[in-house]
């Protein structure tokens, strides 16, 4: 269970000036905890801190900064059970899931530690004409400096980990503002982080109020900003000034089964409905649209529809559950009054919709209008929307035919129709014969268009927090 009051920590102290924050197990809705609350004055220092720690952080040779994060795997692995808790308490995640992102989270911090011993730099031959004869070029990768970093309340431990564990493999401070919803994770990753020999000011971890935040985007000590969230991540770019700016904002990701699935459906339903709903559908890259080959799109959704039914939903404790709350009862709301939206305007509801509290079941619609909020926005719910087509090129169009473009799925044997995704999709990543659920934590991970701008995976995002300094030399 959860300890009864966690504190902050500012500059790698833990403080508790109060228990201000609220944290509520999600599925009961009673108080599971109560976190410190930084206020404009801690968030200030923090920074100063952060600024403090720049010249010690970048010195910090590269295995001291390996040990760093060896340190925290093993002790991530030794409070395994307590981290997967906390996650299944504070953000309603069914255990089996929770336990899932702990293993992610232990895995992100490793991919990290490995990286930490490879940022090189490169020689440069400069003799390219008479004039450059006698000269060459050394490249070197230097910390970008102090960041900052904002995180959602979906992945509350291995979002979290996608910006800490590359800013110290890279030599970066930073101030993290995890989700005021679900704190916890990141507080406890803190603790372990303050029994390191990191430098002081290398890290804080706030929560706060969202009125006392803009020191996060706009304070023009910080060199960079990492935000991982909804579309407010546009306005917040917009008031980041000079900084260099990483945003991941979502999607409504889509799934195409081609017409040779058909002695395939077991799999690919099984995948479909995993992507659809885990974690109830809480995911920037859950299956939202599928689109299925007129050949066999019958028997899909008589199947799809059949296995949806089927999910256990319930207390995210029990191990049998697979489906759990939404994080709060608006979130449930705002979602059943878009598919109730799209039942008035013609939509098919095959099964699902109803609501409780912050239950929502899962639901499962066809026949959905492409501007209806349900499809043309992102659910981050359990609801699938399903459609037919005929030719392949006309599904990568209906795929192309939105705002968003962070991963899709294509399901094919067709080696040319896997290629066509990959160049004509525009997203950041076409998954072949699996959904755009799937996630490896080395890879280039970000969208396109609304989607968001540039790359996490570790060493994606230790080249956004890392500047090439060039030395050039005169043999002559």
């Amino acid at each position: 269970m959860l300890a009864k009051t966690y504190p902050y920590y500012l500059a790698n102290e833990a403080l508790q000036p109060n228990t201000s924050l609220d944290v509520l197990d999600k599925y009961s809705g009673k108080v599971a905890t109560r976190v410190a609350l930084a206020d404009a004055a801690a968030i200030d220092k923090a920074i100063a801190a952060a600024v403090k720690a720049e010249a010690p952080m970048r010195k910090l040779p590269p295995y001291a900064r390996q040990a760093v994060l060896e340190h925290c795997v093993a002790r991530f692995r030794g409070r395994h059970d307590e981290l997967a808790m906390a996650l299944c308490i504070e953000a309603g995640k069914p255990i089996k899931d929770a336990e899932g992102e702990v293993t992610r989270l232990i895995d992100t911090f490793k991919v990290a530690a490995e990286e930490a011993m490879r940022a090189n730099g490169e020689v440069l031959n400069l003799e390219i004409s008479k004039r450059t004869e006698g000269y060459r070029g050394f490249v070197q990768r230097v910390p970008i400096g102090a960041c900052s970093f904002i995180t959602p309340f979906n992945f509350p431990l291995n979002l979290v980990a996608h910006k800490v564990a590359p800013a110290i493999a890279a030599g970066c401070p930073f101030v993290l503002k995890p989700s005021e919803k679900t704190p916890v994770g990141a507080l406890i990753i803190g603790e372990i982080l303050a029994e390191t020999d990191l430098p002081k000011g290398a890290f804080s971890v706030l929560p706060c109020r969202i009125e006392d935040a803009d020191p996060f985007v706009s304070d023009e000590r910080l060199k960079l900003l990492s935000f991982t969230g909804g579309q407010i991540g546009w306005q917040l770019k917009a008031k980041a000034g000079r900084k260099k700016v990483v945003l991941e904002l979502g999607g409504n990701a889509a799934c195409i089964v081609d017409a040779d699935q058909k002695d395939h459906l077991d799999r690919v339903i099984d995948r479909l409905i995993f992507g659809a709903y885990y974690q109830s559908g809480q995911s920037c890259i859950k299956v939202q649209r599928v689109f299925a080959h007129a050949s066999l799109y019958a028997e899909l959704r008589e199947r799809f529809v059949g296995a949806t039914k089927a999910l256990k939903a319930g207390d995210p404790k029990a191990r049998d559950t697979f489906l759990g709350p939404l994080i709060d009862e608006a979130s449930a709301k705002r979602l059943e009054s878009w598919i109730a939206e799209v039942a008035q305007a013609g939509a098919k509801v095959l099964c699902g919709g109803g609501r409780e509290g912050n239950m929502l079941e899962a639901t499962v619609l066809e026949d959905v209008p492409r501007n209806a909020k349900v499809n043309a926005l992102e659910a981050f719910g359990p609801v699938t929307l399903l459609a037919k087509f005929d030719d392949f090129d006309d599904a990568l169009a209906q795929v192309n035919a939105s705002d968003y473009g962070l991963q899709a799925g294509v399901f094919t044997n067709d080696l040319g129709h896997a290629m066509s995704a990959w160049n004509e999709l525009d997203v950041g990543g076409v998954i072949v014969n699996d959904i755009p659920s799937f996630r490896v934590d080395n890879m280039p991970y970000g969208g396109v268009k609304l989607s968001g701008l540039g790359r996490e995976g570790i060493r994606y995002a230790i080249e956004d927090m890392t500047e090439r300094r060039l030395m050039v030399l005169c043999g002559a």
